[in-house]
């Protein structure tokens, strides 16, 4: 792992600047939502990035304010009276998070189907498209938000607030904003470019943006953006002042039944989201690894707890945030941490000269990364994955979320999804034998009629779990169905995993509308009744196979 982060190091750093850049607005703009104070969106980015960054397992993954949190906030501190009460929740929040990994809560992301995630990636890319293109043309009544724009009513208010932005259209934020996306598609497309690698295209973007506004400044144009279509960043006068804006929760109120109902609500839905989102970030992982979910909901919570005890508002794994890192080169979880340096280094060091970024170059940056979040590329490859098992449950999810919230339209996508799966039997997942051979351990899976992605959780550990330097056939002859998720992590396994710890693989049996190549050449060994294989017992996946009683091939579930 060592070796890998020394690898990425330098792309890490300028992913996490670039990250930093996104991270800077939606910070803020989720506080001013959530009726917090500006600083308190700070100090969430910080301590999501470096703390949480830190001890988290994922690599790609970046946390702060998120703005599914925002109506729960919003409420929480009018019902409860004051931001300082509302800490103590948060506070409170964090160590519900931490009782939930030490249960190994985080279990359950594993049962999450890849149509659902992906239909989230996507209706997350639409959404980023839409709220960011009021920024864009200079209409800054909605501010920065990871998903959805939420008023202080409790309405979602996204399509007539983007029909009304057209009314108040202004030129000068148009010329930014398109000068930003020709900066950015030209840093993508141009070879000369893409090689400069120590500036971005976001970072060069912002610079193309900030240049354009300072002569429209200079030059007394009436194309000159002003303050309220800026990056707003608290700027204190001195160090009194600096400090002032941290803010102490208000334990006396620590037995008020209300802040333990907003710190199990917050627990609840953060830990979720988080799950999402993790889910998500490892399907996006150019290196296919996988996250710990346990250990996320454990940093996750010692997150919560540091930031609410210093007046930072409650965070999440954020997927605006952790894709914008993908996109920008961040491969390690360096990224993270230095995003979180940079945003620390941006509030004490340079709050004035971040203030001169026009919100709508940061708008150009985020209207790419949805564009290819929800790339027409995902739809037709959802669309030839199978209509009924793939793209129905994906296009619902989109929908679902897009007229609803995250939450409720990634449950429904997930009924739909489930819904088609049990209309099918669902079967044992495979057969498992290992064989003992001179030259090293040969592992048997079979796979069986039905696989559905609920069995995605044991295959992926017996995965994790198998030994080095052995050979591995998986047989797919008896199949008549096999999930579109089963299928993405075979292959994955194929290409990546498997050469990581020197295993040779074999594939037999797959028909060629699961898109898989079999392996040309198979030779089947065959172990006489009386050796029987030894047992592998996989604990952390739940799988056992027992060695004595049971044939070769017979397969317990815990």
């Amino acid at each position: 792992m060592k070796k890998i982060q020394s690898k990425y190091f330098k792309s890490d750093l300028q992913a996490g600047l670039v990250v930093s850049l996104v991270a800077l607005p939606l910070c803020l703009g989720i506080a001013l939502a959530s009726g917090a104070p500006l600083f308190s969106g700070i100090i969430s980015g910080v301590i999501g990035g470096i703390v949480v960054g830190g001890l988290s397992n994922s690599q790609l993954s970046v946390s702060g304010p998120a703005a599914g949190l925002t109506a729960i906030i919003l409420a929480a501190i009018g019902t409860l009276g004051s931001f300082q009460v509302f800490l103590v929740a948060g506070v409170l929040a964090g160590f519900i998070q931490l009782a939930f990994g030490y249960a190994k809560a985080g279990i359950i992301s594993n049962y999450l189907p890849s149509n659902v995630i992906e239909g989230m990636l996507a209706a997350i890319g639409i959404i980023i498209i839409l709220t960011q293109l009021p920024h864009a043309i200079g209409y800054d009544a909605i501010h920065e938000g990871d998903y959805f724009y939420i008023d202080k009513a409790g309405q979602h208010q996204l399509f007539s607030t983007i029909i009304d932005a057209i009314n108040f259209m202004h030129i000068g934020a148009v010329i930014i904003v398109l000068a930003s996306l020709a900066t950015l598609i030209a840093f993508d497309k141009i070879p000369f470019l893409k090689k400069i690698k120590a500036v971005p295209g976001a970072l060069g973007a912002v610079l193309v943006g900030v240049t354009i506004n300072e002569i429209f400044v200079l030059s007394g144009s009436p194309l000159a953006i002003g303050a309220n279509h800026l990056v707003s960043l608290p700027v204190p006068s001195n160090l009194s002042e600096f400090w002032g804006q941290f803010t102490i929760p208000d334990f006396s109120e620590i037995t008020n039944i209300n802040v333990w109902i907003v710190a199990f609500t917050i627990a609840a839905v953060a830990s979720i989201e988080t799950l999402l989102c993790i889910e998500a970030a490892d399907k996006l992982d150019p290196l296919k690894r996988y996250t710990n979910t346990n250990t996320e909901l454990k940093a996750q919570g010692v997150g919560n707890i540091i930031s609410s005890l210093i007046g930072g508002l409650p965070m999440t794994s954020v997927i605006v945030r952790t894709s914008a890192n993908i996109n920008s080169g961040g491969r390690t979880k360096t990224s993270a941490i230095a995003h979180g340096l940079f945003l620390l280094l941006a509030v004490l060091a340079a709050p004035m000269i971040l203030n001169k970024i026009p919100l709508a170059s940061l708008a150009a940056i985020l209207i790419v990364i949805g564009f290819k979040l929800a790339s027409p590329r995902l739809f037709k490859h959802m669309w030839k994955n199978g209509k009924k098992f793939q793209f129905i449950p994906f296009i619902v999810t989109i929908i679902a979320i897009i007229m609803t919230d995250l939450l409720k339209g990634v449950g429904i996508g997930l009924i739909v999804s489930i819904y088609f799966i049990l209309r099918g039997n669902i079967k044992l997942a495979y057969f498992f034998k290992r064989d003992e051979h001179i030259k090293g351990d040969t592992i048997q899976i079979e796979l069986a009629q039905e696989v559905s992605f609920l069995n995605k959780a044991a295959i992926k550990q017996t995965f994790v779990h198998l030994p080095q330097n052995s050979n591995v056939v998986i047989d797919a002859s008896n199949t008549v169905y096999i999930d579109h998720d089963v299928l993405e992590m075979i292959k994955d396994f194929v290409k990546i995993g498997s050469k990581e710890k020197n295993i040779a693989v074999e594939l037999i049996g797959f028909r060629k509308v699961y898109k898989i190549e079999n392996s040309a050449t198979h030779v089947t060994s065959v172990i006489p009744e009386n050796d029987m294989p030894l047992s592998l017992n996989l604990i952390q996946s739940g799988i056992k196979v027992p060695s004595s009683k049971l044939k070769i091939g017979e397969l317990s579930t815990i």
